[in-house]
């Protein structure tokens, strides 16, 4: 494969790639580097915080017991619940960077935002991300009944309180809508059947699903166009029959992997690929063989999200945050805060990462980043107002970021690097003319200075 070509493809399927890495891959073979990238995607763990302060909820009689605490130590219990929270995004984070599963790691990224779901209860919100993890890279149909029976979904969209006796169509509307087909293509009748099958589906505290028999429906619904006592399952079987479903999860799949400017006769490709199976393996190693995936139309025209740009520039120079909560402050300003979606349609992506301040923001990231640059810290946002607060109580609001940068593994890298290779490394997109007279006319000091100056590019923006 050619430089260009490994570059699109760890981008695509990753989040970039270093100097020395290019260089071991460069000149090998496509089924060799694709077999490596799928192999190490197998070797995953799963997020395991210590949640044993939260061992209340594996109790049998646990319902009992948080009932008859106090309304102080309830209060107590979701306020350390959501600090777990802010720990499972740091969590998360970390393993985008350094996770040799970089691909699993990408492909729950993106399903994160297909199966879009919030919650402040931190057993049942890492389960619900390990679920995505587990499932990235699987089978599509055991993936929708999976996520349909986790804790944290049931409640975001009110399927605890879906009962026979008074249907709650929320979560059956969004499995269509936003999960498997896409607006108008199915009825109101059949949002009214699918939330009768899913009557009676709950959980005990510990997020183990169950099923309260005497809430559920077992007459008999119909169900585009077919009839029978079908369960929640069986729903997902039907909504799985319809080509449709295929369309819809490969679009989403094309336009965030491939190009979000669409190429129908791909798009029908790989559907009717995937509407074979529904295997999410097969089809993503069929589009990363494609020779049409590496075509120049498809390189360089994706805008990174705020997470691919942060842990684009940690594959270059590895940093931590001595303050963590610092790095939610930078998700909440760039627009993508991990575990908490601006709603359930998720985040729109691609130009919508862009506005007049955001632009400006994530071209100075590096600089904050990797040079100490000052940074005005005025934003709001309910999912770190705590951390707002303690800004606030601060005597001067403009404040650098307490970062610790790994300049010396940097060095061992690219010392010997030429600055003409260090930009074939972090710029993959067309440069404009502009930007090329900037470049000629810039007195290049030395690598790590170089390194910054590059990122703050706006074809950095791209990938």
């Amino acid at each position: 494969m050619k430089e260009k070509e490994i570059q699109h493809l760890y981008w695509r399927a990753g989040f970039g790639l270093g100097y020395n890495q290019l260089q071991h891959l460069k000149g090998r073979s496509k089924t060799n580097i694709l077999g490596d990238l799928f192999s190490e995607a197998q070797n995953y763990t799963p997020i395991q915080l210590d949640l044993s302060e939260f061992g209340v909820v594996n109790r049998k009689d646990a319902v009992n017991v948080m009932s008859n605490m106090g309304a102080t130590s309830l209060q107590q219990l979701r306020k350390k619940s959501q600090e777990k929270v802010k720990e499972l995004n740091f969590a998360w984070v970390a393993k985008l960077g350094d996770s040799k599963a970089v691909f699993r790691e990408k492909m729950t990224l993106f399903w994160a935002n297909v199966f879009v779901c919030r919650d402040n209860n931190i057993v049942h919100l890492q389960q619900y991300n390990n679920t995505l993890r587990h499932h990235a890279l699987g089978d599509f149909r055991t993936f929708v009944k999976a996520i349909s029976r986790q804790a944290s979904m049931s409640k975001y969209l009110n399927n605890k309180q879906n009962v026979k006796q008074s249907p709650n169509e929320n979560f059956a509307r969004e499995l269509m809508e936003l999960f498997t087909l896409g607006v108008g293509n199915y009825t109101e009748n059949d949002i009214k059947e699918a939330a009768r099958a899913f009557t009676g589906w709950s959980f005990l505290p510990n997020g183990d699903f169950y099923l309260r028999k005497n809430k559920h429906d077992f007459e008999t619904k119909t169900f585009f166009g077919k009839t029978g006592n079908f369960d929640g399952d069986e729903i997902i079987d039907i909504i799985l029959d319809q080509k449709q479903c295929a369309t819809f999860i490969c679009t989403k799949i094309y336009t965030y992997f491939v190009n979000p400017k669409i190429d129908k006769q791909r798009l029908d490709e790989i559907t009717n690929l995937f509407y074979q199976d529904y295997n999410i393996e097969t089809l993503m190693h069929y589009i990363f063989s494609s020779n049409w995936f590496y075509k120049e139309t498809n390189i360089g025209v994706k805008i990174k999200s705020p997470m691919e740009l942060i842990a684009g520039v940690y594959k270059i120079v590895p940093f931590s945050f001595n303050n963590k909560k610092q790095l939610l402050y930078l998700q909440k300003m760039m627009g993508q805060v991990l575990l908490y979606p601006n709603n359930v349609s998720g985040w729109k992506g691609d130009t919508y990462w862009i506005d007049s301040n955001t632009l400006m923001f994530r071209m100075k990231l590096a600089s904050l980043l990797l040079n100490n640059a000052v940074i005005n810290l005025e934003e709001k946002g309910e999912f770190e107002d705590s951390f707002e607060r303690y800004y606030k109580r601060e005597q001067n609001r403009n404040r650098y970021l307490k970062i610790t940068q790994q300049w010396d593994t940097f060095n061992k890298e690219y010392a010997g690097v030429t600055p003409e290779d260090l930009q074939q490394v972090l710029i993959l997109s067309k440069m404009d003319t502009d930007t090329e007279n900037f470049i000629k006319n810039l007195s290049i000091g030395s690598n790590k200075d170089y390194c910054i100056q590059l990122m703050s590019l706006p074809e950095y923006q791209l990938c």
